[in-house]
This record gives structure tokens, sequence and C-alpha cells, in this order.
């Protein structure tokens, strides 16, 4: 199918500097939980971005110095010539498919904890380290700096070697460069405090000293966070931001600019951001520089994305999650398969996996991170060796993605949903504030299917065990799904309690009568408990929010939400109650204690909404065992977690029918004798 023409903008090429980028794709860096332990898997992840079309394909973050170590979290190295050819193989996977290759030069100063190699930590000022360590970095002298500068030369030259086209500079998120630039963090008397000119001053040496090590054949970019989001006491997009940018606007090849202070504001959710929302903070770039420019904001539609280059906001197309959730999405729009675009949902189920120091993972797209270790690709399966039938039953997330990927590895495959509508939990969870977008991931599914003549649907078709015995299928999936719990079951309390008058999350959103004040008790700690009181509140009933965490919605610190949560609460006059379990339910009220010292305490409470476990849905499993009838289990009704779980782990059940359930690959040292 031929390209859309208002489209070809996305196509032209850009340079940079001394290198030019086949077009306007731009996947800016972002963290895989691979680091400088898994170069292969890193190498694998960012070859299929380039593959998928998209014209330059930049790293995660990478330290150029042991003073800078992130450990526990996945990190790249430029320590010494050893880290050089572990980094070429992602450059030379990137150069494969003709994209530029892009690497992200990395001090984090006060952010850096250090665990691993124990070096102290430095800042412009001696400051407690920001990663809550009983530690203080030291204050950097002149010596530092210098010192300082060579670490950035040195990686800068080790990363031409590797074959990097685009070497940066990152004064972003808070880390050491920004550290100089904010007088938040600088209260230096000397050449590089003080001032705001004083303050660039180390990030214009660092950007000649990084253009002096590569010379004329690597460009050089400058990540710079032009608003910290703190107001006037911070750099701001109006203030000491814009006038950063004027101060150094022709001396990098490519600016790389969003919002920072923390990382949570830059990758905000669609929770609590829509796409492009940084637009206002950065838009005034293009027009300081000649320079192409680069940000990001969840971009997933062609149209808006044209919108940007067309007015100026930016000459490239920055994706860090888009990309995540659809490697190829530049090549779907360039074949005229935009309606294929596997958009990211803003879960930040991936922006988790970082922060627990684990391998990438996503929601849409249950093939990241398993690039190398599992030998899977997004846009591409093995056939099915027999001509097979398959019946699915439950029309959810995991039901669909089997459905999906049976039917595109040539099976037969019958979906079955007992509901009129597909979709499943999604239906109830996509009505709760800011979570909208999660519906794509039933829409694009149902879109996807309907591609494919081999897969049938058949909503409002509840079946039993001899429906599924009549049916004949060779191979019976379970996506069955599950259910709230209703006994108090939780991650803190484990002993059932007795309370038939309380409700669970699935009542709620089935529309049960609900009478204030309003108990939710969170023992289950991710989105559900606050975005019911989000909602009850905004309805106007009074909302007491009670949990065994210090905080709301605590699981929700990984997604990087849950600072945005608690406001949002707070704001909507919903009683927070941390470190509170929940005892009894009496008449008109109940009783929760302190989790530390037991003390009890009663609580008003017409509506009782328990959010703690859930259960799997195994009543047709349970009936099919009864009559002989083999069956697999699949998502919820297998073991109840994420939509991303329950999406992978269908995509892997149908993905590997037929094929030897081997252990992923790991990466191993060799191992010498002695």
């Amino acid at each position: 199918m031929p390209r859309d023409p208002r489209y070809d903008i996305l196509f032209e090429p850009v340079r940079i500097g001394p290198v030019t980028a086949p077009n306007r794709f731009y996947q800016t860096p972002h963290a895989t939980g691979f680091g400088w332990q898994r170069p292969q898997s890193g190498a694998a992840l960012r070859g299929v971005k380039a593959e998928g079309g998209w014209g330059v394909v930049c790293t995660e973050y990478c330290s150029i110095h042991p003073s800078s170590d992130d450990s526990p979290y996945a990190f790249l190295t430029l320590w010494d010539d050893d880290d050089i050819a572990p980094l070429a193989l992602t450059a030379d996977a990137i150069h494969a498919h003709g994209a530029l290759a892009g690497i992200e030069l990395w001090h984090g100063g006060a952010h850096a904890s250090n665990r691993m190699t124990r070096v102290p930590g430095i800042a412009p000022d001696a400051q407690p380290a920001l990663y809550h360590l009983p530690a203080t970095a030291r204050a950097m002298d002149l010596s530092d700096i210098r010192a300082f500068r060579g670490w950035q030369r040195d990686a800068a030259k080790r990363a031409k070697r590797a074959g990097f086209d685009i070497v940066y500079v990152y004064a972003g998120h808070d880390y050491l460069p920004f550290q100089f630039l904010s007088r938040r963090s600088n209260h230096r008397g000397d050449a590089y405090g003080g001032s705001l000119e004083n303050r660039v001053r180390l990030l214009r040496e660092m950007i000649e000293d990084t253009k002096d090590a590569v010379g004329d054949t690597c460009a050089v970019a400058v990540r710079l966070a032009v608003d910290e989001l703190h107001g006037p006491e911070g750099i701001t997009s109006e203030g000491e931001g814009r006038e950063v940018i004027e101060m150094l606007a022709e001396l990098p090849d490519l600016w790389d600019v969003n919002v920072a202070g923390a990382l949570g504001n830059d990758s905000r959710s669609a929770r609590f951001s829509g796409e492009g929302f940084q637009e206002e903070n950065v838009a005034f770039v293009k027009s300081m520089t000649t320079k192409p420019v680069v940000s990001v904001g969840r971009f997933t539609s062609p149209d808006r994305m044209v919108s940007q280059i067309k007015r100026g906001v930016q000459d490239f197309i920055g994706a860090a999650r888009p990309s995540i959730a659809d490697p190829f999405l530049p090549m779907k729009i360039r074949e005229g398969r935009e309606d294929e675009i596997r958009e990211c949902i803003g879960c930040n189920i991936c922006r988790a996996a970082n922060n627990e120091g684990v391998g990438l993972r996503c929601t849409q797209n249950p093939t990241m991170g398993e690039e190398w270790r599992r030998g899977w690709h997004p846009e591409r399966i093995a056939v099915h060796p027999r001509r097979e039938k398959a019946l699915v039953i439950g029309g959810g997330p995991a039901g669909l993605e089997a459905a999906l990927t049976l039917g595109r590895r040539g099976l037969e495959v019958t979906l079955a949903e007992a509901s009129e509508a597909f979709g499943g939990r999604l239906l109830r969870e996509a009505t709760l504030p800011g979570l909208a977008t999660w519906m794509r991931v039933r829409d694009w599914r149902l879109h996807m299917i309907g591609k494919l003549s081999n897969v049938t649907l058949y909503p409002a078709s509840r079946m039993g065990a001899q429906d599924v015995a009549a049916f004949g299928a060779d191979h019976v999936v379970l996506a069955t799904g599950s259910h709230w719990r209703r006994d108090g079951v939780g991650v803190y309390a484990i002993r059932p309690l007795s309370l038939p008058k309380a409700l669970t999350p699935d009542d709620v959103l089935a529309g049960a009568g609900i009478a204030g004040p309003i108990v939710i008790y969170d023992d289950e700690h991710y989105f559900m408990g606050g975005a019911l009181a989000e909602r009850l509140a905004g309805a106007g009933h009074e909302v007491h929010y009670v949990t065994t965490a210090p905080v709301a919605s605590s699981w929700t610190v990984l997604t990087n939400e849950q600072d945005f949560l608690q406001a949002r609460l707070i704001k909507a006059g919903v009683r927070l109650h941390p470190l509170k379990s929940l005892k009894a339910q009496g008449n008109g009220e109940v009783t929760i204690s302190c989790v530390y010292t037991g003390r009890e305490e009663p609580l008003p409470c017409g509506t009782l909404i328990l959010c703690t476990g859930r259960l799997p849905d195994t009543a047709l499993h349970d009936e099919m065992i009864g009559h002989g009838i083999p069956a697999s289990r699949i998502g919820d009704c297998l073991a109840p977690s994420s939509i991303a779980d329950a999406v992978h782990s269908a995509h892997r059940y149908a993905r590997l029918l037929g094929e030897p359930d081997l252990p992923p690959r790991r990466e191993r040292a060799p191992i010498r004798s002695l």
C-alpha cells in the first residue's frame, strides 16, 4: 500500500553536524535493564528498532567513570578500553539497517549511588546523596572538574572507536552537569557558580571537549532539561532555560530537550499527561538555534508528528516509549500501514522494569526485551508446522493476544467470549480516571485479528465443558480472567476476614450502589485503589483511603506515577490513612490498626471497598478437569497480575506451541581454566 503523501515530510533526511539521519524518526535514549552486563541483549533490542525504520537509535545512559555507578540498576559503561567491543555490538546492529547510532554519556553526580564501585560521590557542593543513602556526595574542587572533563573526553573517544555516530553531553534529569546549571543545587562561589554564565561554564566546556575528542566524524548532541518544573527557584523555560539555549545555541550539533527535575516528569504516564504534553515547555528552542531539535511526547499519531515538524516545534520525532510499544512504527507509516501501529498506552510498565532493575517489558509489545534471550521478533513469527484448530475462551487481553498470535502462526482459531463485548478487565479499568488509553490493548488486537481470515470471533458465547468437548479443538486455551477477593487477603494481610458487606472493584465498576462515607482498603498497591479513590471523590463522595503502605498506590513509585497520584488525591480531598490494616467491619464503621503497634481505631464507613488480592476464575477449568478435557490456562486465569503479564503469558503460550519450552538464554562471562 503506498504511503500517504501527507507523511512524506517524516521521511526527509536531516543533517546533524557531520552525519545525516535518513529520516526524522529519532529513538531517544532510554533504559533497557540490560546495561554493560548483557551487551548482546542490548544490541539485539536496538537492532530491531533500526530494522523498524528509526533513523536514529540511541543507547541508554552510559557511565563515563566509576564515580557514576547506578547499581543495582543496569547501565552502560565506557570506563576503559575493554568497554569498547561490547558497545560496538550495538553500534553495528544499528548500522546494519542504515540508521545512525547515538550514545548517551552520563555522570549522575549526587544521583549516582556507587553501591558497586564504592567510590565517593561528587557534586557541585557537598550534599546528601540523592538516593536516600546515609552518605554525602563531596564538593568538586577545580582539580575534580578538570578530571571530570577528562573522563568525558576519554569516553567520547571510546564511543567513536566503538562506531557511534552521535555522542551525547547529558545535562538533564538532575544529573551532574544539570546540578551545575541549577541554582537549586549549585551554590558555589567560584567560576563555576553564582551567575548563570558561570553555572553554564562546565556544560560549555563539556561540549567543546567532546567535539574536540570526536573530531569531524561524529555529531555532538546535548540533552538538556529546559525546565525542571520547580518554578522560579530553578531552571524554567521562560527564564534560565531559555537563556542557556541562547548562550549555547550554535555550539552542539543537535539539541535534545525536555522537562526534568525527576525522570518522572519527562516520562509522565498517560494517566497524568496527554500526547505531546512537553510542547509548551520546549517549543521555544527551535526558534533560537539553527541546529536540529528533538524532543519527546509519547507520539503515536502520524498527523501529530507532521504537525510538530510543520509548526516548527522540532526537526525530529523523538520517542522512547512509542518505539518500545512498536519498534516498526516508522516502517508502518512509510508503507501506508499506519492503522497497524501498536500504540503506546502510556502505562509506564517499561519505567517500572527499569526501576526494578530488570529487563525491559511492555504491555503492548510482549516481544520487547526478548529479542536476544528468546529470539522473538515483533513482526515475524514461525508458522505452526501442522494445520490445527485452537479454541480460545475469554476475550480479554490474554485471550485476544493468544487468538492473534495463534492466527499469525496459521492455526484455525475460534475466540469465544461470554459477554457481548471483547476486552475483559479493560472494559472496566479503562473507565477509571486517566486510563482510557489502556483500551488500545483491545482495539489494536481486534483490528489486527480483523485482517486474518483464519480467526473467528464469537461474542456472547458462554461455554461449558460439554460445549468445549463437542467443539473438537486440537488446542483449548482458557483466558477466563480473575476476580477481586472479598476476604481482605492481600500483600500484608494473609489471613482471611469475614467481610460480608464489603464490595470489590468488580462490584463498584459494575455499578453497585454506594453510600458514604466510603472506605477504600488498598492492600494490593498498584493503580486500582488510588484510581477508585480519585473517581469516587470526583463524584462528590467522602472518601477515606486506608493502606498498609506508607503512601497511596505505593507500587506506582516504580511507574513514576506515585507523586502525581498522591498530590491529586490530596487535592481531591481524599483522606489518607497510611500504614493501617483492616481488622473488622461493623455497623457504620470499620476498625483499622497500625501495622507497627497494632493500636486500633474506628473509622466511619458506609461502604467498604476491598482492593486487596485477586483470584483466578477457574470454574470452567475445574469443570473440564472433571470431564477429562485437557486445556491450557493463560493470563489472569493462570496467575492474576498486570495486563502486561497477561499479554506476555498469552504470547509466550502461542509462540511456543509445538516448540520446546527451553529456558531463556543468559549472557554469562566466559570461565577461564586455572
